[in-house]
């Protein structure tokens, strides 16, 4: 499940700029926006129906089969998009849809197809015929996929999305869309949260944002509140490295919206998911109460985000749930922490614990790969399955020692595994993605870690780098 969640939101995530970039132009140019521009407000619709599904469609392909992947996946995914335009397809209610879903489907399904058929003749082409047949091959598949995406996947994807949409209203009218969070909230600490934020709840948000302006999905995974209260319960009622790392953890989580830096904190005491499962209702409850929404995804779940995509007239609904939702979370965590009698977890395990959780078996050791650098190293990348969350925390902390040691020149980013190209000197994974991460970057040294927040590798990896850099400041 977080295997096909992941590649979910892998289809999404590249694309959440050109996502908020829609959202920036719709708040600010259609005709009840905050500066209505009719000549700028034309982007707004070619951008949701047409550029957004083949940006995703386009990304998708590229997953399974690189480019050519991309390429055809992305043509192929005009058949969906074009049959919202012919009253045969569309729903029951008269309105198109943004073929999100079926963007998520046609993309890597045509690129996969292409794929294997590339394999049945790739070694039977005659020399000199071969940019012929790649060319042609791809051409006829991706038309072939156009036609039949058109007539056999949109009908379906349009029905979908009605009964999607029909489940949402059902929660919304009847004051049940709170209970969500029951499902939503321990799905993230066991590190669901991309695959149900970006693979589920985003596309449908999209779907409600287009026709009403704003949408409380966008909310359900990202309002930043609950993971907020219990930091701050932790940094009040907490004890040991908990306690100390909790006020720095809560900064990094509220402002910087990195979710996953306190799921350890949860998973160190579970019982406290009721603290989550309390705040997060909270906030969703708030949230249908005064009817507001986000009109695009707050990607990352900072604060920050939160707010640049709040439709005028949302704010103080919006303030309230994730202020709300952090006041509940910090009562229910207070009372639970000060109540518990069981010896402090540890931190650490629990966070060896998370990257388990995620696919990744923790693992007694850490290991370089591939033996010191020959050159000077220039560029570090630290690299997970999403390229957010766990590496961002990773890079943090590795580039804190790195530039701390006087080798500020040295970049140390962080970066989907998917997106790694063979320019780089070195490569920081956990164990279990190593293997991937050498595929991509054969040429780079590999560091292989075993939690992401204090592996004694960072040091190694600064010896490293001093035996090969000069010192620049």
């Amino acid at each position: 499940m977080q295997q096909f969640g992941t590649f979910l939101s892998n289809m999404i995530m590249p694309n959440i700029p050109a996502i908020i970039a829609w959202g920036l132009i719709t708040a600010l140019f259609i005709d009840v926006g905050w500066t209505p521009n009719a000549k700028i407000a034309t982007v707004v619709g070619p951008t949701i129906f047409y550029l957004l599904p083949i940006l995703i469609a386009y990304t998708g392909g590229k997953i399974v089969y690189d480019v050519r992947g991309g390429v055809v996946g992305a043509m192929s995914v005009m058949g969906v998009i074009m049959a919202t335009s012919d009253p045969l397809f569309i729903g029951e209610d008269g309105n198109a849809a943004p073929m999100f879903l079926g963007a998520m489907i046609m993309g890597p399904l045509t690129a996969y197809v292409m794929k294997k058929l590339d394999a049945l003749w790739s070694h039977r082409i005659r020399p000199g015929f071969e940019m012929l047949v790649n060319n042609f091959s791809a051409g006829i598949v991706a038309a072939a996929m156009a036609i039949a995406g058109m007539f056999l996947l949109a009908p379906v994807v349009l029905k979908i999305v009605e009964w999607l949409g029909s489940a949402v209203e059902f929660l919304v009218d009847n004051g049940l869309l709170p209970l969500t969070s029951i499902f939503i909230e321990p799905a993230k600490v066991f590190f669901l949260n991309n695959a149900i934020n970006h693979g589920v709840l985003t596309p449908l948000g999209i779907q409600e944002a287009t026709e009403q302006g704003k949408s409380v999905l966008f909310l359900l995974e990202a309002n930043p509140g609950p993971g907020l209260g219990l930091l701050l319960a932790y940094s009040v009622f907490g004890r040991g490295i908990a306690r100390a790392s909790a006020p720095g953890a809560a900064i990094i989580h509220f402002f910087g919206g990195i979710h996953e830096i306190y799921f350890p904190y949860v998973l160190m005491k579970p019982k406290l998911i009721l603290a989550m499962i309390a705040g997060g209702m909270t906030g969703v409850f708030i949230n249908v109460l005064f009817d507001v929404g986000l009109r695009a995804p707050a990607a990352p779940g900072s604060i920050f985000a939160v707010y640049a995509q709040t439709p005028g007239g949302s704010f103080l609904g919006v303030t309230l749930s994730v202020f709300g939702a952090a006041a509940v979370s910090f009562l229910v965590a207070s009372l639970l922490l000060k109540t518990d009698k069981s010896p402090d977890g540890d931190l650490t395990a629990a966070t060896a614990d998370m990257e388990a959780m995620k696919g990744k078996k923790s693992v007694a050791s850490s290991a370089i790969v591939g033996g010191a650098s020959a050159g000077p190293i220039n560029t570090i990348v630290f690299a997970c399955d999403a390229g957010m969350g766990s590496s961002a925390m990773g890079a943090s902390v590795l580039r804190k020692k790195i530039h701390g040691a006087g080798y500020t020149d040295v970049a140390v980013v962080n970066q989907a595994i998917a997106n790694l190209t063979d320019d780089v000197d070195l490569v920081v994974t956990h164990q279990d993605l190593t293997a991937r991460a050498q595929q991509r970057t054969p040429s780079a040294v590999h560091v292989s870690v075993d939690t992401f927040m204090s592996s004694p590798k960072y040091d190694e990896i600064v010896e490293m780098v001093r035996q090969n850099n000069s010192v620049t400041s």
